[in-house]
């Protein structure tokens, strides 16, 4: 039985053997994965849609966050990428700190790294309107570990506390871990929904007692007035922070910031209100000039520069804004000429 089986498998490869190999081509070249992503084209997409204040104020023009297209890497797309000028080829070791990461933990940063983002929009953002804001939460979760240390904790546990104590900001943590004396620490964690113990060492590094792994902060505030905020599903990370903040503030507060114009940007909003550096910033520019801005808001540094660069190479129409922090960057939008 298995004999003639066997005979009936030959028989079927032989005749069809010209249909197998194609199907098997297809699969290695638009199938099969590489260890690379590759950056496309990039667009701005309007933010109003994604943040709701609630009695908030309208705008004449609109804030547009911008966006590169980031596909996983194939063997078709990573030929693709050596003809086709734009593409770029991005090694996923560079979205890793160690080899023990997988997929799942880097779209887990990179999530995180939009609700914090949100997160730190709001607190600015109400600050500066003079508007209510309350700290009602607060989440610790390890965002990456190091091959140099030795540690049960993974990236996505969430510490509910040290020697059992709780913290309400890494800098707490940081300081309790510096009076330590002995060389271990319990941690309690939530992995998967299960509260789970660990005992970890406590380094010595440069003079400072660390746990050896990095750790990310999240907040959750209770405003007045009411705010939602809901990003696409497919969207992440933390480059939509400055756009986001002055689209918040300016739904809090009377005056237009966009005085009619389609304005778009890139840029973290930090923790101390500084505007941080984001990669791909020459995607981000061509596709708001793509999208027809009138106005592209960029970090101040080395993104400026390398704007100002394509700018002229490309002699672009778009008006470019230096921003260095949120303050600077509503001060400048305050002075530039709207449309009439």
């Amino acid at each position: 039985m298995f004999k003639k089986g066997f005979s009936n498998l030959i028989k079927l490869i032989k005749a069809e053997y010209k249909f197998i190999l194609l199907l098997l081509f297809t699969y290695i070249i638009c199938i099969l994965p590489v260890n690379y992503y590759i950056v496309t084209s990039g667009g701005i997409s309007d933010i109003d849609s994604r943040i709701e204040v609630a009695d908030e104020y309208d705008s004449k023009g609109s804030f547009n966050i911008s966006y590169v297209s980031e596909l996983k890497g194939t063997v078709s797309t990573y030929l693709f990428s050596f003809l086709i000028p734009d593409w770029k080829r991005v090694n996923t070791n560079n979205y890793k700190y160690s080899d023990d990461e997988d997929y799942e933990d880097i779209e887990f940063r990179s999530d995180l790294d939009l609700e914090v983002a949100n997160s730190t929009a709001i607190k600015w953002a109400y600050e500066l309107a003079l508007k209510k804001y309350d700290c009602i939460n607060t989440k610790i979760y390890v965002i990456a570990t190091f091959s140099e240390y030795k540690t049960e904790l993974k990236v996505q546990d969430e510490i509910i506390s040290i020697n059992g104590e709780k913290f309400n900001t890494i800098k707490e943590y940081q300081d309790y871990i510096q009076q330590i004396d002995s060389e271990t620490v319990d941690i309690l964690v939530r992995r998967n929904n299960k509260e789970k113990l660990i005992k970890n060492k406590v380094y010595l590094e440069e003079d400072r007692k660390v746990i050896g792994v990095g750790l990310e902060t999240l907040n959750t505030y209770e405003t007045t007035p009411n705010i939602k905020i809901k990003f696409k599903k497919r969207e992440s990370g933390p480059s939509g922070g400055l756009i986001t903040t002055l689209d918040i503030y300016n739904k809090l507060t009377k005056e237009d910031l966009t005085k009619g114009l389609k304005i778009a940007g890139t840029g973290t909003i930090e923790d101390d209100g500084s505007i941080g550096t984001i990669g791909e910033v020459k995607y981000k520019l061509l596709g708001a000039v793509k999208d027809k801005a009138d106005v592209f808001l960029v970090p101040s540094g080395e993104n400026y520069q390398e704007c100002v660069k394509i700018k002229k190479e490309k002699k672009l129409k778009i008006k470019l804004i230096e921003v260095k922090n949120i303050k600077d960057a509503i001060e400048k939008l305050k002075n530039i000429e709207g449309k009439k």
